[in-house]
């Protein structure tokens, strides 16, 4: 590998690159100085301001040539270097020339609209007015009105046209990829290499290896065309395919001296080619006055002499005819019949060994794909992970348009059902994530209560489709299936699959959404039980907050991000005061439901993004990112008085508590976690010594200490 040129210094770097900007300056300047005389005298200034934005020109196009072979697109700035000195040139040459080369300003201003993204062109548009007021304000405004609205119109104008010429080209050439996509689907049709008989493109049709296929077909073909003209001196050998539906011949390829060979559908129940197809044998005929039922011509002389073979795969399936003509009345031979038997032979073999192909493709990517949909699930730990692997792996097996994920629950005593993820078009139109219903008469309802799939027939059939609720219809969907997602006995949900071709969930397809299905209700219970363990780890059991050792882990990280970064975090102690007697008064139950309650304010007046916490007892701890001393105290004072304000309903009469809390934050009060929660601790007992029921941050601490 070469060794990589040597970087110029910093300086150098920043002093060329400095020469086009200045020198632009310099031009707005001797503008708005009106110190431009003329090209036949021109100042040292002027000379030395061109001379710039040449050496400007010559750098960002140096610049943006080394990075050429690079595929990142160039940065907003690098078409400045190279727009601006260009603007200001065509401007210097309108200032030292007259307003009678103007129009240069336009051409230019359209090269760079045309060249540049949309930004770097707006803010070249806008350098260019300004340019313009410097020229012309001093004439009045009128003038500079009227240029000013020619060059923004002139510069639209250019976008416009040039962006709609790029879309019409990028619309025909997405036409012309799609039209050859479906001449593929067509000819694999016509090969059976996909969905024989079926009106419907293969999923995988537009494949490389569908396209291969269909090309080695049509070498085989073209090949014994060839070997038959030669061997046989006909004036046309063609083959003609069975089209899908069986009743029209399609000209495949054929080799012929005459423009007039029918290139559309021939009716495959007319003419010679009907005898061939309806008796299943070869015909040989000869006429010297002309052949009639000829019906591969659009026009011209009949032949006189015609041999066609069927084209019958081994089970009997008529394929289509391999048809060999002469305009002479030489009448084909035993041994021409022969050779061209031989030859419809190599065309069905070598259709048969692409099919074979063909399958053993399909199996194989299917197979590969099925079991990393299977790895892919065992790999997920939650439940995210486990519904993004379930409907990706049924989308790619199945060729799904539609599929959504479904949890059901029980909430005293009543069953609810959850949406819990979609993927795809919604057959409602709609976004379907989130959405729960109550129990009812809906196939997803059903599914969970007999635990079987459904819907049990085509979908056409059914007069009402009540997937989910009757507030979401299905539309657009050709085919359905709804399976229990099951763990054991268990019905924990279902997988909703849906497509707008019949075709696609197929028995092979649905075999294995079945299996899925199944490996996902063990993947959804895992994660669930998964959750509640990492949950019961991780959770205060009363009041439903962080635990000690959760909030020591996640206050680790919020401080360390916020260390790296330099922004500020708050640490917040804060005590339920006189909390004992509370106990010792009224009971331990109601000191429980205190703080449950002082939990719950907490978790309410706290911001999504802070982190609440049980410390220990009736201390609480809040983590607040983002968040410096001040801010944290006016946190802290909405706590403190939503906590006084609230009055606690007992068994033996209404109860109020107040709060006390310290306040430490990063950077102004140390950067260490166990420095800022002993000092916030600090904090927190200076207001429980100084009356309770007030939130105190360091610098009052130490102001009142320094006063005693």
């Amino acid at each position: 590998m070469s060794p990589r040129p040597a970087r110029m210094p910093r300086p150098a770097r920043w002093f060329f690159r400095s020469i086009g900007p200045a020198s632009v300056v310099a031009v707005g300047w001797l503008l708005a100085q009106g110190r431009f005389r003329g090209v036949a005298d021109p100042r040292w200034d002027e000379v030395a301001a061109a001379a710039g934005l040449v050496a400007g020109m010559c750098v960002a196009g140096v610049r943006r040539a080394m990075r050429a072979p690079s595929s990142a697109r160039p940065k907003v700035r690098d078409d400045l270097e190279l727009g601006a000195p260009l603007v200001a040139a065509a401007y210097m040459v309108v200032g030292l020339a007259g307003p009678g080369v103007h129009p240069l300003v336009y051409v230019v201003m359209a090269g760079l609209v045309g060249f540049f993204g949309a930004v770097p062109a707006a803010l070249l548009l806008a350098l260019a007015m300004g340019f313009e007021a410097l020229l012309t304000l001093r004439s009045g405004w009128i003038p500079f009105a009227t240029h000013a609205a020619f060059l923004a119109l002139f510069a639209a104008i250019y976008r416009i046209v040039l962006n709609a010429r790029l879309a019409l080209a990028r619309h025909t050439e997405q036409e012309a990829v799609k039209a050859r996509i479906k001449e593929v689907e067509e000819r694999a049709r016509t090969y059976r290499l996909a969905t024989a008989g079926s009106s419907e493109p293969a999923p995988d049709s537009g494949s490389q290896w569908m396209l291969a296929a269909v090309k080695q077909v049509e070498g085989a073909v073209g090949s014994v065309l060839e070997i038959g003209e030669l061997g046989l001196r006909t004036h046309t050998c063609a083959a003609f395919l069975l089209a899908p539906d069986d009743r029209t011949l399609v000209l495949h390829d054929c080799r012929s001296a005459s423009e007039q060979v029918q290139r559309g559908a021939v009716h495959a129940g007319e003419g010679i080619l009907a005898g061939v197809l309806k008796r299943s044998v070869p015909v040989r005929m000869v006429s010297p006055s002309g052949l009639r039922g000829v019906t591969w011509y659009d026009s011209g002389p009949a032949p006189r002499s015609v041999c066609a073979v069927p084209l019958v795969e081994a089970g009997g399936q008529l394929r289509g005819v391999l048809v060999a003509d002469r305009m002479e009345a030489e009448p084909f031979e035993d041994r021409d019949e022969t050779l061209l038997r031989t030859l419809a032979g190599e065309v069905l073999r070598a259709i048969e060994v692409e099919r074979v192909l063909v399958e053993i493709r399909r199996a194989r990517d299917e197979k590969i794909r099925f079991i990393k949909a299977i790895e892919d699930l065992n790999r997920a730990a939650n439940l995210d992970a486990v519904f993004g692997a379930v409907l990706d792996g049924a989308r790619q097996l199945a060729g799904l348009d539609f599929a959504a994920i479904t949890l059901v629950s029980e909430h005293d005593g009543n069953r609810e059902h959850r949406v819990a993820r979609m993927s795809g078009t919604s057959p409602a139109g709609k976004t379907l994530e989130g959405r729960v219903f109550a129990d009812n008469n809906g196939l997803v309802a059903n599914v969970v209560r007999y635990g079987t799939p459904l819907p049990g027939r085509d979908l056409r059939s059914m007069d009402r489709q009540v997937v989910f609720d009757d507030d979401t219809r299905v539309r657009g969907l050709g085919a359905l299936k709804i399976l229990p997602v099951a763990a054991g006995d268990r019905i924990l949900g279902t997988l909703v699959a849906g497509a707008r071709r019949r075709a696609s969930l197929d028995e092979d397809a649905l075999r294995m959404l079945e299996v899925i299905a199944l490996q996902a209700g063990q993947a959804v219970l895992r994660a669930q039980l998964f959750d509640q363990t990492e949950r019961l780890a991780t959770t205060d059991g009363l009041t439903g907050l962080l635990n000690h050792r959760a909030f020591q882990a996640r206050a680790d990280e919020a401080l360390a991000q916020a260390r790296r970064y330099g922004r500020a975090c708050a640490v917040m102690l804060t005590d339920v005061d006189h909390f004992k007697s509370v106990n010792d008064t009224y009971g331990h139950p109601v000191g429980d439901l205190v703080l449950k309650e002082v939990a719950q304010i907490l978790r309410e007046k706290a911001r999504d993004t802070d982190l609440v916490a049980r410390y220990g007892g009736e201390e609480f701890a809040l983590i607040m990112p983002e968040t410096d001393g001040k801010g944290a105290l006016v946190i802290a004072e909405r706590i403190r008085e939503a906590v006084g304000a609230k009055v606690f309903q007992t068994d033996v009469g209404p109860l109020q508590v107040t709060i006390s809390i310290g306040i430490a934050a990063v950077p102004a009060n140390g950067s260490a976690k166990q420095e800022l929660i002993d000092l916030a601790d600090q904090c927190l007992y200076f207001a429980k010594r100084n009356g309770r029921n007030r939130s105190v941050l360091p610098p009052l601490m130490e102001s009142a200490r320094r006063s005693a």
